[in-house]
């Protein structure tokens, strides 16, 4: 009798230790796909930055953008108490073609330095929703970056529309890809800039 107990109890423990290291094995392999996910997520996020950071390197001086068809509109876009977006200068034919390309922003943002110039902070992508929604099912991304969607009506006049800012020229504290920049200003903008 006792070495039947002995036997059950010795065979618990084993089940005991299977259990063990295969709920082990599982919390190793879904630690592992999250850290892989989060590696690969990084990896698009980057990869995002340089390609705006490579296709808007040209645009650093404003008048380069405005030989390519980008021209100020909005003024300068400040939010109530999140800090600001800056100055868009928008390409209007890329906002009405219903695509979207990481090489061929939208936007180009910058913001007005006291001394009146102009310093190139980021690149904002945008879409209207409808002529997105006419040619794919699902809301726009980039690189793995999903887009923001701005509801009409809203404080620019437009149809509901995706928009994704890329702080590319600007480090932002809140994060790369964020509506707001907190270290953006419209202060010193009086007028459209020169």
């Amino acid at each position: 009798m006792k070495r039947s107990r002995l036997a059950r109890h010795v065979a618990y423990v084993a089940i005991g230790v299977l259990m063990a290291i295969s709920l082990g094995a599982s919390t190793v392999r879904a630690a592992g796909d999250q850290a892989h996910a989060q590696h690969t997520a990084q990896n698009q996020s980057d990869g995002l930055l340089k390609v705006v950071r490579d296709s808007t390197e040209r645009f650093r001086e404003v008048t380069a953008a405005e030989a390519e068809g980008y021209g100020l509109l909005f003024g300068c876009v400040s939010g109530p108490d999140w800090g600001a977006m800056g100055l868009h200068y928008v390409n209007l034919p890329l906002v009405f073609d219903g695509e979207l390309d990481a090489t061929h922003p939208e936007i180009v943002i910058y913001e007005q330095l006291p001394n009146g110039r102009l310093k190139m902070t980021g690149a904002d992508y945008l879409v209207l929703a409808d002529a997105w929604h006419a040619n794919h099912p699902a809301p726009p991304e980039l690189m793995g970056q999903l887009f923001h969607l701005f509801e009409a009506p809203n404080r620019f006049g437009l149809p509901a529309f995706y928009t994704l800012h890329v702080w590319a020229w600007k480090e932002n504290p809140n994060g790369t890809f964020v509506n707001w920049h907190p270290k953006v200003s419209c202060d010193g903008f009086t007028t459209q800039a020169p």
